[in-house]
């Protein structure tokens, strides 16, 4: 029990470390685009911004939910490996 614990936190400042260490966003390097954003007004880089935020929410959302219902569904498939263990056969 006190393995898992340990892992487990190990993992969460893992993860916390990776939001946090700045990383280098070469993505972002395109001239035409780095152009049009520095040639815009104050309004466009809102919408920018907005726009942005709007692509990121929905792939962020799939996945949190993909993890919820794999976390909801773990017992379920360990019942399952446990009977195909003392003879069920497909």
């Amino acid at each position: 029990m006190r393995g898992k614990t340990v892992l487990m936190i190990a993992i969460v400042l893992a993860g916390v470390f990776l939001v946090l260490a700045p990383v280098s966003a070469f993505g972002q390097s395109c001239a035409l685009c780095y152009t049009q954003a520095a040639a815009s007004g104050s309004r466009m880089i809102q919408a920018l911004k907005s726009g942005i935020l709007i692509l990121i929410t929905p792939p962020t959302l799939g996945s949190i939910g993909v993890i919820f219902v794999m976390y909801r569904k773990r017992n379920q498939v360990r019942s399952t490996e446990s009977g195909a263990e003392s003879g069920q056969d497909w």
